[in-house]
């Protein structure tokens, strides 16, 4: 199982908005470059937007970030996609059997691993803006 796609659409979509500056954005045109559907597309700038990560105007085609790229990190897109519940990237079987010392212990032991792992991902999350994955895609397209 995997964390849900939409994070990195959304990355996409923000990257792409950055790159394509200045033209109309249309989530047809982002759905291209994404490859699927439009609709997925317009789902996702809604969340961004409801996050203030974009700004849309009604019945204009495109979006644009709502702040300079710099500010907005991957951990900010992450939340604004709902990938998944605060402190729910790791699931806890339910109902171990009692009567096994592993099945009487193994939530206790594992949930603070876990919950430590999902900070440190966030962490890593806090330190690279969509700025960084801008200027990264363009230093990868120059050298092509």
């Amino acid at each position: 199982m995997s964390i849900s796609s939409r994070f990195a659409v959304g990355v996409h979509i923000l990257a792409l908005l950055e790159v394509n500056k200045g033209e109309a954005n249309s989530s047809e045109f982002i759905a291209a470059s994404v490859n699927t559907n439009p609709a997925v597309i317009r789902k996702i700038i809604g969340m961004l937007k409801k996050a203030g990560l974009v700004n849309v105007r009604p019945g204009i085609a495109g979006a644009q970030p709502a702040k300079n790229l710099s500010e907005i990190t991957l951990h900010d897109v992450y939340k604004a996609v709902q990938v998944v519940q605060e402190k729910e990237l790791f699931s806890v079987h339910d109902q171990p059997n009692p009567d096994c010392t592993v099945g009487r212990n193994i939530q206790d032991t594992i949930t603070p691993m876990f919950s430590a792992a999902e900070q440190a991902m966030e962490k890593a999350l806090d330190n690279v803006t969509i700025s960084d994955v801008v200027d990264d895609i363009l230093r990868k397209e120059a050298v092509q």
